[in-house]
């Protein structure tokens, strides 16, 4: 069976932000209803099927954000900077630096010291990483399991590199 006109409008304001309460007042229903809606299977598969053609046209996909994840929290300063035979703290050329680490620099500044190189959140992407491991427990603890997660991460680091070179 199809979806009336007013639950294709839901499914595709569920996507706006994932928010079932506001996309069914958006729809035109009661804020209440939009989790039931997601409870009935026809509904469900239709939110299912649109946001696997959202990834698809978008190419944002779960395992694209892990990876952009893993270059954040696994960049190093000294994959772009060198120490110079006086001392002195270098930036390289960004077109020297590896995929990762240009992925993961915030901002690049010239000033009156020299450049300044900021990357994005390391703690918050690395916090990010851990929880969809689940590595966690709720109280922000760490859960050490028998698999060595952190392992598992760094070869997962490797593999999006060699998929990188491929792209």
């Amino acid at each position: 069976m199809g979806l009336s006109q007013k639950q294709e409008r839901f499914v595709q304001e569920y996507l706006v932000d994932l928010n079932a309460t506001q996309a069914a007042v958006r729809a035109g229903y009661r804020g209440s209803t939009g989790s039931r809606l997601l409870a009935r299977p026809e509904v469900a598969a239709a939110v299912d099927r649109a946001m696997e053609e959202r990834a698809r046209r978008t190419e944002v996909t779960q395992d694209r954000v892990i990876r952009e994840l893993a270059a954040i929290a696994f960049a190093k300063a000294t994959d772009h900077t060198r120490v110079s035979e006086d001392g002195q703290v270098e930036v390289l050329p960004t077109q020297a630096w590896p995929e990762g680490q240009a992925r993961a620099a915030a901002s690049i500044k010239a000033g009156r010291y020299g450049v300044t190189v900021s990357n994005y959140d390391k703690l918050k992407a690395l916090e990010l990483l851990g929880k969809h491991l689940g590595m966690f427990d709720g109280r922000g603890s760490l859960e050490v399991e028998e698999n060595d997660l952190l392992e598992r991460l760094m070869e997962g680091l490797s593999e999006e590199d060699e998929v990188s070179d491929l792209e």
